[in-house]
């Protein structure tokens, strides 16, 4: 449950069947009566891109100079289709995590829970493959993705209300692939984990108690893990493309295990959203003091790249620099279908949250939200410089070789992503199964600091995107981390489960959807 780099790579190139019909939302004025320029090249940019990308339905929210926007465009489902507008209600997947740490801190701020504790004061039996590295994590290595454990476990463990109990006691199998608190590793299984937290604090599940701590409070009426307890709700249904390229509605992609609800289980509006980026834009009223608010995007973990550069990530806020110096906080969420960006720049008072309901979503976002595009406009503010280097193969040589990724999916089967770098051209080449899936590019001189790269499409395009490699404690290249997710180097699958069952590619950089057929 992140955003995506293989996927949007994928389907940019086939994504180009029109959206049969696309109907705009009125569009409010602003408090002065008018729209300003850059709101309307907004608007104008999405509906410019909705036909190309294979885009039927987008919703948006914005806040610019101390107004708010809402917009809804396209339809909700190609095969009954509806209007979008700010109040359709979209899976806002991996965003969810922002309100489990939310709910965390009011239970912080209750002296219900210490961050600093280890998971083991609260859950004495929690363990995974590692015993001694289980009983080291802390709560807040949970949160800011540094726990060090394979993230990517879906596993279904029942609808009813021990199912994410099972799903704890069922991380005793996940593998520990660094040490806590030292490499930012992005982690779905950890928030179901704070999840379960959440559940034994305060007596109660997950989901009554996440709606109990944040969404009733801030009146987040279109802010619910089952759709059927939203009033009068519109559901944007998840697309994905029939082999001309054209959007096809798949229902069934919006089912999800209750033991992931809290890794990104949340339906939500943009109207919703908005609200949900003014409460974190504010003082903290009416949940939080205002230092615990400023605690959920200050002293971030260990940095990295999730599509972009991360300082690290605070209490589940992505932490962003910039060239000019202001910090962007973000997030966003990708589920089968349904995907999404949200992001926050506090000293600007600025937010944009966009939901999409189509696989053709990634490519709109990555527009908006990988790129300088939304910051520059709104804010002035710019991704770190990042200028493709081409480099020896002397260079390239260390970095070359297998590299080996893996999940575990909705019934317990082990996956494997296996990849091989290439040097070519001064880029590493990157492969799955003998297909070029994108190159590397290396941006910084200074050999200390290396270790980023931009991510291209085959052609060598930019991608709007970027990864980077991590270093063992020898100084040896041990992972390649891209979409978040770390690869390790010289890894091999076992042959006989590789053969059997390997990976789509699309499993490199986003929450991958097992059986939702959109792939």
């Amino acid at each position: 449950m992140s955003e995506q780099i293989s996927r949007r790579t994928l389907l940019c190139a086939t994504a180009g069947g029109a959206v049969g019909t696309m109907i705009a939302a009125p569009a409010p004025a602003s408090a002065s009566g008018r729209t300003p320029a850059v709101v309307r090249e907004l608007e104008e940019k999405i509906r410019q891109a909705m036909p190309v990308y294979g885009v039927p339905g987008v919703s948006l929210g914005l806040r610019h100079r101390g107004v708010d926007y809402v917009r809804g465009f396209g339809v909700t489902d190609v095969a009954a289709p509806a209007p979008v507008d700010g109040d359709t209600v979209f899976r806002i997947a991996s965003t969810t995590k922002t309100f489990v740490g939310t709910g965390m801190m009011r239970l912080v701020e209750r002296g219900r829970i210490d961050l600093d504790r280890t998971i083991r004061s609260y859950l004495p039996d929690f363990r995974t493959s590692d015993p001694a590295a289980s009983a080291r994590v802390t709560v807040r290595q949970a949160l800011d993705h540094s726990a060090g454990w394979l993230g990517d476990f879906f596993l279904d463990t029942g609808s009813d209300d021990g199912a994410l109990a099972r799903y704890v006691a069922a991380m005793s199998r996940l593998p520990q692939l660094t040490a806590p608190g030292e490499v930012f590793g992005y982690n779905n299984a950890a928030l179901s984990l704070a999840g379960r937290l959440i559940e034994v604090v305060t007596g109660t599940t997950f989901e009554r108690a996440l709606q109990s701590l944040v969404m009733d409070p801030l009146r987040l009426a279109h802010t619910r893990f089952h759709p059927e307890e939203i009033r009068d709700v519109s559901i944007a249904v998840p697309h994905g493309f029939d082999e001309e390229g054209n959007p096809v509605s798949v229902p069934a992609a919006l089912a999800l295990p209750r033991s992931i609800h809290g890794a990104g289980g949340l339906f939500s509006s943009a109207r919703d959203q908005l609200r949900w980026a003014r409460f974190h834009l504010g003082d903290g009223s009416p949940l939080l003091s205002a230092r615990s608010l400023r605690a959920m995007r200050s002293r971030p973990g260990p940095g990295g790249t999730l599509f972009v550069e991360l300082d690290g990530a605070g209490v589940t806020w992505m932490l962003r620099p910039t060239a000019e110096g202001p910090k962007v906080v973000q997030h966003g969420g990708d589920l089968g279908g349904q995907h999404s960006g949200f992001l926050m720049v506090p000293e600007r008072d600025f937010a944009l949250t966009v939901l999409t309901n189509s696989e053709g979503g990634p490519a709109l976002l990555d527009d908006l939200f990988g790129g300088d595009w939304a910051l520059s406009r709104f804010t002035g503010l710019h991704n770190l410089p990042a200028v493709p280097l081409r480099l020896s193969a002397a260079e390239l040589a260390p970095y070359e070789g297998p590299y080996l990724g893996q999940q575990i999916g909705y019934t317990g089967e082990t996956e494997y992503v296996p990849l091989r770098l290439t040097a070519a051209d001064g880029v590493l080449v990157v492969s799955y199964a003998d297909e070029e899936l994108l190159r590397l590019a290396f941006y910084r001189n200074a050999v200390a600091k290396r270790d980023h790269v931009v991510v291209l499409q085959p052609d060598g395009s930019a991608a709007n995107s970027r990864a980077n490699f991590v270093r063992d404690r020898d100084g040896s290249i041990a992972w390649l981390r891209v979409g978040g997710r770390l690869y390790r180097h010289d890894g091999v699958a076992p042959a006989a489960v590789s053969a059997a069952r390997p990976a789509r590619p699309s499993s490199l950089t986003t929450l991958p959807h097992p059986d939702s057929g959109l792939l």
